[in-house]
């Protein structure tokens, strides 16, 4: 389809919180969530909100097999999720590194819950539910959050801790 204009921290519909979506199966949202893939893939993430291409609705995906700016992190399956929700399993936050397409070349230390379940609909209005832990969590939380027009460096905490990657030392 088109790779579309990643919105960078600083642009205020960055920070809405996103609308949910009425229909799924339709034209417009299939165009959207094959706009969003292309623009991922062309960015090389392993997640993408649709509010980062400019469009309001609760709608993110993501997915990793292997990825050049995460080398070292387990798969996580290609998913498709509108309307998502999550719960937490456990009530234990894991700190590690995160970067996003909307604060490009930049990271931060940032801790999240370690084990959740998450659910949505899929693009084809079947129910997606999954209990997931490690990265695959981390990712789910972080995308979640650009609904909710959060971005990760609101939750770092300590501020020596986020920066450009060249400059950082991301073993700590």
């Amino acid at each position: 389809m088109a790779i579309r204009p990643i919105l960078r921290l600083g642009n205020p519909l960055l920070r809405q919180r996103s609308m949910e979506v009425d229909a799924v199966d339709t034209p417009d949202i299939r165009d959207l969530i094959a706009d969003m893939f292309d623009t991922m893939e062309a960015a090389d993430g392993a997640g993408l909100a649709a509010i980062q291409i400019g469009v309001p609705l609760r709608v993110m995906i993501f997915g990793i097999e292997a990825n050049a700016r995460y080398p070292e992190v387990e798969p996580i399956p290609i998913t498709v999720l509108v309307n998502p929700k999550s719960n937490v399993l456990d009530d234990t936050k894991i700190g590690g590194w995160e970067g996003c397409l909307s604060v490009p070349g930049m990271r931060g230390y940032v801790e999240r819950f370690s084990r959740i379940r998450y659910s949505g609909i899929d693009q084809y209005g079947n129910l997606v539910e999954r209990e997931v832990d490690g990265f695959h969590a981390r990712v789910f939380q972080h995308e979640f959050d650009h609904l909710e027009g959060v971005l990760y460096p609101d939750l770092i905490k300590d501020p020596l801790k986020f920066g450009f990657e060249e400059e950082l030392s991301l073993n700590s």
